[in-house]
């Protein structure tokens, strides 16, 4: 049997504790192994648009699973691109649709701090979120980040964040997802997984293949491997940790959140 995928909104099944929480991600593979994740005897997720309310953005979906028990599963995520102001927009108009009791910022972060390790669960959350003993109970780390404009590449950049912030990880986006949930009087927090850590240069400078709309441009991409196939291994490996990471972060996502096991 196949999950079932609602089009009349968030939190309108049987059971009555699901709170309506929206995850936030910047991209699709920070959110391949929450949304899609098989195991604790819960059905295999597919992905869909939704229809109704949400056909109006493909990039939010609500995915609904039922468990062996009959319990359902119910999850909103709302891709939301790189950077402050694709995170404004689609966060604005997502809470333009419908309430919500949590938001979250979810996804990759880069390791400032030296200790920080890939795969490191780490966070910053509202004490009125309520999810700070769960999330250490989790294995996840409380942390300050910082938000910055641009993808940190090289060891150099990272040292000088750290040393200029003071943060322990820096990502794009949660700055102003955290900044709009505080003007909604919605609790918030940042729950973000190490991809790169602070002694690591990442194989090429990403922000070069960025368009205007923080966008990768997969054709750049493309072409600057075929002219430096020696960066290859350096991607695969890359790709390796971000998706160790990626499944590190829906291990605690789905053990902090209720219903999400």
């Amino acid at each position: 049997m196949h999950p079932e995928f609602r089009s009349d909104g968030f939190g309108e099944s049987d059971s009555q504790d699901l709170e309506r929480v929206l995850f936030c991600f910047a991209v699709e593979q920070e959110a391949k192994f929450f949304a899609y994740r098989p195991g604790g005897g819960v059905r295999r997720v597919a992905r869909a648009p939704l229809e109704g309310s949400f056909a109006q953005d493909p990039d939010h979906r609500l995915i609904v699973t039922v468990h062996p028990d009959g319990r359902l599963e119910e999850m909103e995520i709302l891709i939301t691109g790189v950077g402050r102001e694709n995170a404004e927009r689609k966060l604005h108009s997502a809470l333009k649709r419908a309430p919500y009791q949590l938001v979250l910022s979810c996804g990759f972060a880069g390791g400032l701090n030296p200790y920080l390790t890939v795969g490191t669960v780490v966070f910053s959350t509202d004490e009125d979120a309520g999810l700070t003993p769960a999330l250490i109970a989790a294995g996840a780390c409380p942390v300050r980040f910082h938000c910055a404009d641009r993808v940190a590449t090289t060891v150099q950049e990272k040292a000088a964040l750290w040393k200029a912030t003071g943060a322990d990880a820096v990502e794009m986006e949660s700055q102003i997802i955290r900044a709009i949930c505080r003007a909604h009087e919605i609790p918030s927090a940042t729950i973000r997984v190490i991809s790169d850590a602070a002694h690591e240069n990442l194989p090429l400078d990403f922000n070069v293949f960025m368009t205007a709309e923080q966008k990768l441009n997969y054709g750049k991409l493309v072409l600057a491997l075929l002219s430096s196939p020696n960066k290859i291994p350096a991607i695969l490996r890359l790709q390796r940790q971000t998706q160790f990471a990626a499944k590190n972060l829906a291990r605690v996502l789905t053990r902090v959140i209720p219903g999400g096991e």
